[in-house]
């Protein structure tokens, strides 16, 4: 077994990313608020994909799951991406409509994670977004069968270039792709601090407010 060595001087010898604290005095009543917060220094400090994001959910049998997917958007009504709908992770969330999305800005020491219930956006929203990509991904998105064995790279190349000789630039959206929502219950932001000893704070959905408290490191 090969051992990873320690680094529990790394973030002392870091420069903070102003200050590297996260007070209760200091944080937005609200978690939406306060994601959006960090979320724009994300995108400052972060040059590509900062909206990247682990995506794990599981199974009818509790068989856990996880995956690299893209935030598209987000309110107070929750955190929306969209996948094909007849992928693993679709099964799954038709199955089991509960995700844990977790966003991790290593350059900032900071830590999001969001527990939620999750639904479908309307069609119109798919629409919207699906309209907006570039002609390649309406294909790639059209053809593909995700999470579906395939025989070789050439079968899911022609089948590109098959329905890219059927249609237009209006690639129709197709039935079985679409968005999903994460409607929050909790939300734990993780500042990294010297020594381990970690900032944590906790947002809980209490009825239709919010409970804020501090966890242990």
């Amino acid at each position: 077994m090969a051992n990873i060595p320690a680094h529990d001087n790394l973030h002392d010898m870091r420069v903070d990313y102003r200050k590297g604290a996260l007070n209760e005095s200091e944080a937005a009543a609200d978690p939406i608020e306060q994601f959006a917060r960090w979320f724009a220094d994300a995108r400052e400090a972060i040059d590509h994909d900062a909206n990247a994001m682990t995506l794990a959910t599981a199974s009818a049998d509790g068989t856990p799951d996880a995956r690299i997917v893209l935030l598209k958007a987000f309110d107070k009504g929750g955190f929306t991406f969209f996948t094909n709908y007849d992928s693993q992770k679709g099964r799954e969330l038709a199955e089991n409509p509960r995700a844990c999305l977790v966003f991790h800005w290593l350059p900032l020491e900071r830590q999001v994670r969001i527990v939620g219930s999750v639904s479908k956006t309307s069609r119109e929203e798919a629409k919207v977004y699906f309209d907006s990509r570039p002609r390649g991904s309406r294909i790639a998105a059209s053809i593909s069968r995700q999470s579906e064995p395939v025989p070789n790279r050439k079968v899911l190349e022609d089948f590109v270039a098959d329905l890219s000789a059927k249609v237009g630039e209006d690639v129709p959206l197709p039935d079985f792709w679409g968005g999903y929502r994460v409607t929050p219950q909790k939300i734990e932001f993780w500042q990294g601090r010297p020594s381990r000893l970690h900032d944590r704070l906790l947002y809980t959905r209490v009825e239709k407010a919010w409970k804020l408290e501090r966890l242990s490191p």
